[in-house]
């Protein structure tokens, strides 16, 4: 049974101006989303900040969630690095703590070839047995992985499941499709970017990876179980309640809004990491009413 499932939330990571993770506010977000009980929890992905973080408090960061709600709901770890050793020692400690899983991306100054991205991604596999989901995101590293690519990915046996934009042509299933004829049996095809959580799953996705969970896991978890059934009238009424924060993911980008989110739910007064300006004051009355229609869905 592969961690890389249903829903996976991503929490933020609280950090205070110079940096320093507040980890009594990690570990109230935590909490909050483990109560939502989703399949696993990402730290330290995109939204958890993992790229303006030193690895002293990536290390911090996964042991915090590892303490806090390792034992309730699976964790999956954010390990990509710059450098290849870096990431190669942040697996080693994930695996050391218990870690369900290694997410990683192929973060780069320098562009990186396929061979590069491939050499980068074996090292990281022969570092512990965990299984590792590839984290295609070519909005924040420029990179982007052909069929090919994850084919050949998909040969070293830790490798088990790739986190996928959404396509702009909107044919998921049909991405889908593809990528099921080119990726052994068995290997977890799953997207992120909230909006496309409802169409992503009823197209047949394998899991859904959550901003929007690591706040609000409730609602998300819904819509997921609503699709794994093939409930689309159920999707459909979650996906419409929960519109007004799409709007925001979309035009201000979910890293600001969740930041801004938690904030006014006294979560936390961290800010993003600068040189990222919060959410402007001006969007807080969308805001709330978007948090008013996610906690009605809370419970």
């Amino acid at each position: 049974m592969t961690v890389f499932k249903g829903l996976s939330a991503f929490p933020i990571t609280p950090a205070d101006a110079e940096g320093r993770v507040i980890l009594p506010d990690l570990w109230r977000i935590l909490q909050r989303v483990a109560d939502g009980q989703p399949d696993s929890i990402c730290v330290l992905g995109s939204t958890g900040a993992y790229a303006y973080l030193d690895p002293d408090q990536r290390r911090a960061v996964a042991e915090a969630a590892m303490d806090q709600v390792g034992s309730r709901v699976p964790v999956i770890v954010g390990v990509g690095a710059l450098r290849t050793d870096t990431a190669v020692d942040l697996a080693r400690h994930a695996a050391r703590i218990g870690a369900a899983g290694l997410l990683v991306a192929p973060m780069s100054y320098t562009p990186l070839t396929e061979d590069e991205v491939f050499h980068h991604f074996a090292a990281i596999a022969a570092a512990s047995d965990l299984p590792i989901c590839i984290y295609n995101n070519p909005g924040t590293t420029h990179f982007t992985f052909s069929t090919a690519l994850l084919a050949r990915l998909a040969t070293l046996p830790t490798i088990r499941a790739v986190k996928m934009p959404l396509v702009a042509s909107g044919d998921l299933a049909g991405q889908i499709a593809e990528l099921r004829a080119a990726l052994p049996d068995g290997f977890s095809i799953g997207y992120s970017a909230d909006w496309g959580c409802a169409p992503a799953m009823l197209a047949g996705a394998d899991a859904f990876y959550s901003v929007a969970a690591g706040l609000w896991p409730h609602p998300m978890l819904r819509m997921v179980r609503a699709a794994q059934r093939d409930d689309a009238a159920e999707v459909g009424r979650i996906d419409a309640a929960l519109a007004p924060l799409w709007a925001l993911f979309k035009t201000r980008s979910s890293f600001r809004t969740v930041h801004r989110a938690a904030n006014l739910l006294d979560l936390t007064t961290a800010q993003p990491p600068r040189p990222v300006l919060p959410l402007p004051e001006a969007e807080d009355d969308a805001l709330r009413a978007a948090i008013a229609t996610l906690d009605a869905h809370q419970h």
